[in-house]
C-alpha cells in the first residue's frame, strides 16, 4: 500500500507530465483559457490515463513482451510482439477517448461544445501515450502499481491545466506588457511552475 501511495504522489509532483516532461502541451495551452473547460478536459484526461495505463500494462505483460504468450502454449514462448506496442497502445487510447467523448456529449453538451476539437485530440495527446510508454519502461510489478501511476499522472496533468487556467483568468486584465500578453506570459508562468515542481526531485518518497 505504501508503495502505491509513493508511486501516486511521485507521478503528481515529481514526474508531472507537464512540468517535468512537458507532454500534452498543445491542449494544455489551448484549453487553459478558462477554469471550467480546463476542469472538464482535466477530468477526461484523468479518466483516460486511469483506464489506458492498466489496460496497456495487462496487454504488454500477457501479449507483447518476449515470452508473454507462453501461457497460451509452450511453442509460443519465443514469440516477441513488442514491436506492436505503439499500435496497440494507441488503439486502446483511441477507444477510451471515443468512450469519454460519447459520455460528455450525452451528459454535458455545453462542455462538449466548449472543448470542441480538443476532446477527440486527447487520442493524440502525447501525455496519454507517454503514460503507457513510461509504464512499459519502468516495468511496474503489478497492475495496481500501473493503475496508481496512471491515475497519479492524470491528476498531475489535471492540476497543471487547472492551475494555469486559474492564473490566466486572473491576469487577463492585469497590466502586462503587450509583447508578453497571451501565450508569452503563459509560457513564462509554465516555466516557473515547472521549476517549482522540479524542485521536488530531491524528495525521497
Amino acid at each position: 500500500m505504501e508503495n502505491l501511495i509513493s508511486i501516486f504522489v511521485r507521478s503528481i509532483f515529481i514526474d508531472n507530465m507537464i512540468f517535468a516532461y512537458f507532454l500534452g502541451m498543445c491542449s494544455y495551452l489551448a484549453v487553459s483559457r478558462t477554469v471550467k473547460t480546463s476542469i472538464g478536459l482535466g477530468v477526461a484526461v484523468v479518466f483516460v490515463l486511469g483506464i489506458t495505463v492498466p489496460v496497456d500494462y495487462l496487454i504488454n505483460k500477457y501479449l507483447l513482451v518476449p515470452g508473454a504468450l507462453a501461457w497460451l502454449s509452450p511453442s509460443l514462448a519465443d514469440v516477441d510482439l513488442s514491436f506492436l506496442s505503439f499500435i496497440i497502445f494507441i488503439a486502446v487510447i483511441a477507444s477510451m477517448v471515443q468512450l469519454v467523448e460519447m459520455v460528455i456529449e450525452k451528459f454535458a453538451p455545453a462542455l462538449y461544445t466548449s472543448l470542441g476539437i480538443f476532446l477527440p485530440l486527447i487520442a493524440v495527446n502525447c501525455a496519454i501515450l507517454g503514460g503507457s510508454l513510461f509504464m512499459q519502461e519502468r516495468e511496474y510489478a503489478n497492475v495496481a502499481e500501473a493503475t496508481s501511476f496512471g491515475l497519479g499522472s492524470g491528476v498531475g496533468w489535471f492540476l497543471a491545466i487547472v492551475g494555469i487556467a486559474a492564473i490566466r483568468e486572473k491576469i487577463r486584465y492585469s497590466q502586462i506588457p503587450g509583447p508578453l500578453k497571451g501565450l508569452g506570459i503563459t509560457f513564462i508562468i509554465t516555466g516557473l511552475m515547472g521549476l517549482a515542481f522540479m524542485s521536488f526531485m530531491g524528495i525521497k518518497l
